[in-house]
């Protein structure tokens, strides 16, 4: 014999499981539990005659072979049973420990078992009745909410669409998920609302009920159901005294109360979002004061306001005009402003007013246009009481006060809410790039790697590889520079790794920043595959405790606190800079997707986080550029919005981190199509008014990208050569006085400031080189460095002078002559100025080509001897 059972109190799920396991099981028996929800005595009291369940007073127990276990993993006590039974169970919940040994178990996390029995049906093909079908849709949609929790999965979805292919009926469906309390639910129901306490832990609102039902006979699940949809909590928990002890009964509607966690510790059972217990031998009120005191290590912190605000918010006053409102939200690219009367919030400017307003010629002040109104959060207040409050309010930017002061110091916006709230596919959630990683780093980088993480593990500390080196991986480029990022204190976490593998630890108090410089023998080979570094001798990897910033003022440098790894990636400049791939124990490769990086970067799409990410850091609007050019990607509309709208802060950014943007830009291999994007949106006249990449720029630097440098000029360092070439592109054309303002502007090293001087001197007299005899040339050119004439001859056009540039470095510039300072002392003529005339005469002879060999150079040397006046030093110049 071969019989299915579930548990008692038996929901709809569970007697529609009993059912999809029957018809799997041809000659098998459901025998229902004693106690079944009444709307299911319900159902069964109308429609039990269509379905093969057997009552167990009228079942008899023999040579039971198989048990079924479905919707629960704990043995239904029934006569007839021996231990050793095969047993196998069905169901969506998490697998129990300690099972016993030889149980045949099927757990899958879906919203109702009865989903993994329709999806067996639909695979056998099984033939299913309409009741059947309606059946086993009330057991999804009363487990799933019709579909709404947030357990809901779309297998489940994928279900109920089969069944009602097969002729489930809604109407039944909706009658009886939605039965009325009988009358002693209802007095219970009453009697719960009236002692229901509201608590308010990390941000959510609890709601606690007790109440005694030692006479009632119906289940408590109707109760707690009514209750919900009426109050409204976050999570509810009722504790009713029951004839066999104190039923607790939970419910939760957010993911970050896990009521069956918080229940586990009194052996209940259920899911995240509903659970129920039975507790035996306790008093009432001490289990709830009990249950009330466990949330505070049960329940885990919402996302804070602070975490998300935006600190030193703009704001207006009410007598800001309208225009100086506009001119303020196009320059920061804000949709909306608070406006502030002596230091309180009296209503928001948005930006759909304003535009209204200029669309119409109104002359107003902001006071005339705003939304009135009071409406502030505090720091500490939870992610959703912001959201309650801008839903009811409208509202899309809130302004943040202190607790204490009212002051206001920060603002939230929609934006912001939105990031925390947006949905993650199960591909976001489930994807682990491990075997991407084995697959891209060289075998010896990737072994390091490991041992960071078994030691991060072994100190139980979560660590990350982040940014580029993540987008990277992901997109296929090549990228071995990475950093970590350490959730705790990365210079503690660093120097136990030097401590326990060599190398030595140079670290940053202030920004939790270490370096760790390899010497050990058993990274030797790793050094070889790592990029280029300032320290040739030595691998160093960059640590980092996971940190959050904030900008007091545009372009200043960020105001560094601890934070999480969700916060330290919130900082970075673009979304697909966010990626981060957590490395410690089990978690290797995992990857992590706060803020919608991976589907930005699938659709190739450059996104800033926040609307003042440029005017926090603008070297980021030179950064959007080169991401969208480098990856050809997009800048998406709202992005070059507020790019746009922060332009003119580029003249405010120091020359060094402008020179370091340009750096990275020349470093590209298609930087002429970056330059030509920063040309089309005139951020280069932002950094210095005549800074100009031309249609002759542009080509110029095409040419660099594909330079392999002729045989001539092998003496060049070609590592540095490229930028500094594109450097020389960008200015050559210039006026003297302009190339010496952005040198100063852009702070450049005495180097650099060199070579772009010496190339604008020799392009504005270029013209004199035509007519220039050799050793007129050999003489101006000696004058300047190797590469500043190779970064001319690219650039200047002429054939003749390019011809003249070649005879230079391939030939004039070597030429000397036969004679020198002994044969004129054997000559009898006194040493002094006269040796230098005689000997730069013979060799601007040789360089000129008006004499070609030793003899005719001897001629000429007696020729000048003669020429000598008797007791004199000095001779003239041919």
């Amino acid at each position: 014999m071969h019989i299915i059972l579930t548990h008692e109190q038996a929901d709809f799920d569970a007697l529609a499981s009993m059912l999809g396991a029957q018809l799997l099981h041809e000659g098998s028996i459901p025998v229902l539990p004693r106690r079944i929800n009444r709307n299911v005595r319900a159902f069964l009291t109308l429609y039990g005659m269509e379905f093969p369940f057997v009552d167990p007073r009228d079942f008899i127990a023999e040579n039971i072979k198989i048990v079924t276990l479905v919707d629960t993993q704990s043995m239904v006590s029934i006569k007839g049973i021996d231990p050793d039974i095969k047993v196998q169970i069905i169901d969506h919940h998490l697998k129990k420990k300690n099972l016993p040994e030889g149980w045949i178990v099927k757990t899958v996390e879906t919203g109702a078992t009865t989903t993994l029995l329709v999806e067996e049906l639909q695979e056998q093909n099984g033939i299913i009745s309409a009741i059947q079908a309606t059946l086993m849709l009330l057991g999804i949609y009363e487990d799933t909410g019709s579909l709404t929790y947030s357990r809901t999965t779309k297998r489940d979805m994928l279900a109920a669409a089969f069944l009602l292919e097969k002729g489930a009926d809604l109407q039944i469906v909706s009658r009886f998920l939605n039965l009325p309390l009988s009358q002693g639910q209802q007095q219970l129901f009453h009697q719960l609302c009236d002692t229901a306490k509201n608590y308010n832990v990390a941000g959510f609102s609890i709601i606690v009920a007790c109440g005694d039902a030692k006479d009632l006979d119906e289940e408590l699940s109707s109760i707690a159901h009514k209750m919900q949809d009426l109050l409204d909590p976050d999570a509810l928990f009722l504790l009713a005294t029951t004839r066999g002890g104190i039923q607790i009964i939970a419910r939760s509607t957010v993911d970050n109360i896990n009521v069956s966690k918080i229940l586990a510790d009194y052996g209940g059972g259920g899911h995240d979002r509903a659970a129920a217990c039975l507790v035996r031998d306790r008093e009432l009120t001490e289990l709830c004061v009990e249950l009330v005191h466990k949330f505070k290590n049960k329940i885990r912190p919402s996302l804070s306001v602070s975490e998300i605000m935006s600190l030193e918010p703009q704001l207006l006053s009410p007598d800001t005009p309208v225009i100086s409102a506009a001119d303020r939200m196009k320059r920061f690219g804000y949709e909306g402003f608070p406006v502030v009367s002596n230091g309180k919030v009296i209503g928001l400017l948005t930006r759909r007013a304003v535009d209204r307003a200029l669309a119409h010629n109104l002359i107003l002040t902001v006071d005339k246009l705003m939304e009135a109104g009071n409406y502030t959060v505090y720091p500490e207040d939870s992610v959703e009481t912001l959201k309650d409050l801008m839903t009811e309010t409208g509202w899309g930017q809130i302004p943040v006060v202190h607790h204490d002061s009212d002051r206001i110091i920060g603002i939230v916006t929609r934006t912001d809410l939105l990031k925390t709230l947006r949905i993650k596919s199960d591909f976001e959630e489930k994807l682990n790039l491990s075997s991407r990683l084995e697959e891209f780093l060289p075998q010896n980088v990737l072994d390091l790697l490991k041992k960071i993480a078994r030691e991060a593990q072994l100190q139980q500390t979560a660590i990350y590889l982040v940014g580029g080196f993540v987008r990277d991986l992901i997109l296929g480029y090549e990228n071995l520079d990475f950093d970590l990022v350490v959730e705790g204190d990365a210079i503690s976490f660093t120097k136990s790794l030097s401590s326990k593998f060599g190398g030595r630890v140079t670290s940053h108090t202030r920004f939790g920043t270490a370096k760790w410089h390899l010497f050990d023998g058993s990274f030797d080979q790793i050094e070889q595959q790592m990029p280029e570094r300032s320290e040739p001798e030595s691998l160093s990897i960059d640590f980092v405790s996971a940190r959050t910033e904030f900008y007091t003022y545009p372009t200043a440098l960020p105001t560094v606190e601890r934070g999480s790894i969700k916060l330290d990636l919130h900082r970075r400049d673009f979304t697909i800079n966010t990626l981060a791939l957590r490395m410690d124990g089990q978690h290797f490769g995992e990857l992590y997707d706060y803020w919608g990086g991976l589907k930005d970067l699938h659709e190739g799409k450059v996104r800033v986080l926040h609307s003042l990410s440029f005017v926090d850091d603008p070297t980021r609007i030179l950064r959007a550029v080169r991401f969208e050019k480098k990856f050809n990607f997009q800048i998406e509309p709202r992005t070059l919005e507020l790019l746009k709208g922060a332009i003119s802060l580029l003249d405010r950014l120091s020359g060094d981190r402008l020179r370091h943007e340009l750096d990275n830009i020349f470093e590209e291999s298609n930087s002429d199509r970056i330059m030509e994007r920063l040309q089309e949106l005139s951020l280069l006249n932002n950094i210095y008014p005549s800074l100009d990449c031309n249609e002759s720029c542009i080509y110029t630097l095409k040419k660099i990208q594909s330079l392999e440098p002729e045989q001539i000029w092998e003496t060049l360092n070609f590592v540095e050569l490229k930028r500094y070439l594109s450097y020389i592109a960008l200015t050559i054309r210039l006026p003297e006085r302009d190339v010496k303002q952005i040198i100063k502007r852009l702070r450049c090293p005495a180097e650099l400031e060199k070579i772009l001087l010496e190339t604008n001197s020799i392009w504005e007299k270029r013209i004199s080189l035509i007519d220039a005899r050799p050793s007129e040339v050999v003489e101006y050119f000696n004058n300047f460095q190797l590469i500043s004439l190779f970064g001319f001859y690219l650039i200047v056009s002429d054939d003749e002078i390019k011809e003249t540039v070649i005879n230079y470095v391939d030939n004039w510039r070597f030429i000397s002559t036969k004679v020198d300072g002994w044969d004129l002392i054997e000559r009898g003529i006194s040493p002094g100025p006269v040796y230098r005339q005689i000997l730069n005469n013979l060799k601007k002879a040789r360089i000129n080509g008006d004499i070609s060999s030793d003899e005719e150079e001897m001629q000429l040397l007696e020729q000048i001897l003669a020429s000598l006046p008797k007791n004199s030093s000095a001779v003239s110049e041919n």
